[in-house]
């Protein structure tokens, strides 16, 4: 890491970055952001702008059954406990019966409700109220290894499913029509935004997850012309309101995760004149 931040201290040569913690945000936000960009877009082109909120809802509810199962790694416990509470989303949506919104609503309140019920015993819950809100700053070395590890496989695990994702969001019917497993295809797509959120869920926290998954991709969406664009302005925004976000909240002297998400927020407002010129 003394590499790492020596070449940062030459490309960076400002008071702010002159912090090991400092820096160690600003490569989470770099690792983090062009993630949840791309996985927003499917979010977004599928109308599944709430589901990332009922994900990260359920977090707390994976710590407290992980603490009551003896799981020692509280990010495990998300994760599965995340994957599990996606797909279980996906599958009761696919019966049909209820407006989508409905069903993720319900999850979405249940899954909070479960991890203040186990979490808040005996006055606890104070031990996991930065879940609430995140903290990046509190990142370490060991935390960048695994979201340089998350990048690339999310990549590429996006790139794989992409044509089958938008066709399936299209026109499940035609999709199904060239073998495209949309069931598989969906559950597939579910599961990695559940990883990818609970993988962020401790430094943007449970509160601002869903914003920062969707409003970049939003905004992107707003002066795209085609998916490829879409894509590309969405890590833009992304990256852009990380990096913004961290800088603001240092000389502001307030939360990283709230500023990160009220740069994102700009981006939507400054996108949305652009929307009907770029149809």
């Amino acid at each position: 890491m003394n590499t790492i931040y020596q070449i940062m201290d030459w490309l960076l040569p400002f008071e702010c970055f002159q912090f090991s913690f400092m820096k160690n945000a600003l490569l989470a936000l770099l690792l983090l952001t062009p993630l949840l960009s791309l996985f927003g877009t499917m979010a977004v082109n599928r109308r599944m702008a709430f589901f990332s909120d009922a994900l990260g809802h359920s977090a707390l509810a994976g710590v407290g059954l992980g603490m009551l199962l003896g799981v020692q790694n509280e990010l495990i416990s998300m994760i599965v406990f995340g994957v599990i509470w996606a797909i279980m989303i996906s599958r009761i949506n696919r019966t049909g019966g209820e407006a989508a919104d409905t069903i993720i609503s319900v999850f979405s309140s249940t899954g909070i409700a479960v991890g203040l019920l186990i979490l808040s015993q005996n006055g606890s819950f104070s031990k996991y109220s930065s879940l609430l809100a995140g903290d990046v700053l509190s990142i370490s070395p060991p935390d960048l290894f695994w979201l340089l590890l998350a990048l690339p496989l999310g990549i590429g695990a996006w790139a794989l499913l992409y044509n089958r994702l938008l066709l399936t969001a299209v026109n499940p019917a035609l999709a199904q029509s060239r073998g495209i497993k949309t069931k598989w295809v969906e559950y597939a797509f579910v599961s990695l935004v559940a990883i990818a959120v609970m993988l962020s869920i401790r430094w943007v926290g449970v509160l601002l997850i869903n914003a920062l998954l969707i409003l970049p991709a939003a905004a992107a969406r707003n002066i795209s012309r085609t998916a490829l664009q879409h894509a590309l302005f969405s890590v833009l925004i992304g990256l852009l309101s990380g990096v913004g976000g961290l800088i603001a909240a240092y000389y502001l002297d307030t939360g990283v995760g709230a500023a990160v998400v009220l740069c994102a927020a700009v981006c939507y407002g400054i996108t949305l004149p652009l929307r009907g010129r770029t149809r």
